[in-house]
């Protein structure tokens, strides 16, 4: 596979990289994994982050929001992406209530995706209410990627998947609450679904860099699901995403292909079998034959 990783990347991404990538106008390439497979493509391309999104909740367990992921469902996808990945650093999401209840809460769960995960970095949702948390992870050794705007799993509450922060004060509250996560030592922030003039001003307002979806190009980096850019997510394809491939489509053919085969005969041919001495055969027959008959009293 030829691929082209920008000049000085060869050494794995840390979050460091993160804040050398910002101060030089760099922009970063983020995108998400949830298996072993999917995450060994992804890092062979180049890619500066990979996201172990709790959007695995919809793109792989088949429910309607992140809300029903479990730490368990993290710290496993977790494992097999940073397991096979070389180049990119790993961040996993905290899932809906792994961290809110309690801080002791946060340090434990976030601990078990960076020692059972093998997670480079965590990510959390929340701005103000989550810096005291974010403040105690840093404590610890755990590196922070904040996240605001269109927060999945506070959908409820926000009345369903919409661009926020539209309004003035919603507007200086996100710009009010990215402050209060680099000041509690997040190295990142992701910026969801909010108007492309307001992640800008963030973005030039903040020394640590911020990471758009659906935040226009004003950010010093873009995360998207994988699912979504090769067309693996069905018809529907957000606003904020592009298709980059259509394997949906080349995946059911192939299928659709192999089953007409297998019906009418046609696989597995004589390239895919594997034949025995027919000596054997015989004298294996033989010998059935004759266990048959002993049996029988034939």
């Amino acid at each position: 596979m030829s691929v082209h990783i920008p000049a000085g990347s060869d050494r794995p991404v840390t979050t460091a990289t993160f804040r050398t990538r910002k101060a030089a106008s760099q922009r970063i390439v983020m995108l998400t994994a949830y298996d072993a497979s999917s995450a060994r493509l992804v890092d062979a391309a180049g890619v500066d982050s990979i996201l172990v999104g709790d959007s695995l909740g919809m793109t792989m367990l088949g429910y309607d929001s992140t809300l029903p992921v479990t730490m368990d469902d993290m710290v496993r996808a977790t494992f097999a992406v940073a397991r096979v990945t070389r180049h990119a650093l790993v961040v996993a999401d905290l899932p809906f209530m792994s961290y809110q209840a309690s801080v002791e809460d946060a340090l434990r769960n976030a601990g078990r995706l960076m020692a059972e995960g093998g997670a480079g970095a965590v990510k959390l949702e929340g701005g103000a209410e989550v810096a005291e948390t974010v403040c105690r992870l840093v404590s610890a050794g755990i590196p922070v990627m904040g996240h605001v705007g269109l927060t999945p799993q506070s959908v409820n509450q926000l009345g369903g998947y919409r661009v926020q922060a539209k309004d003035t004060p919603a507007a200086e509250r996100l710009l009010d609450d990215c402050r209060a996560l680099q000041d509690a030592g997040a190295f990142a922030v992701v910026l969801e679904c909010i108007p492309a003039e307001l992640a800008a001003l963030a973005s030039a307002e903040l020394d640590i860099p911020t990471i758009g979806i659906g935040a226009g190009a004003g950010c010093d980096g873009e995360v998207q699901v994988f699912h979504d850019l090769l067309g693996l997510g069905g018809d529907f394809t957000p606003r904020h995403a592009k298709r980059y491939a259509e394997l949906g489509e080349q995946v059911r053919a192939a299928v659709s292909a192999y089953a007409a085969d297998v019906r009418s005969g046609a696989f597995p041919g004589e390239e895919q079998t594997t034949h025995a001495d027919l000596a054997v055969i015989d004298e294996v027959r033989a010998r059935r034959t004759g266990d048959v008959r002993r049996m029988t009293g034939r």
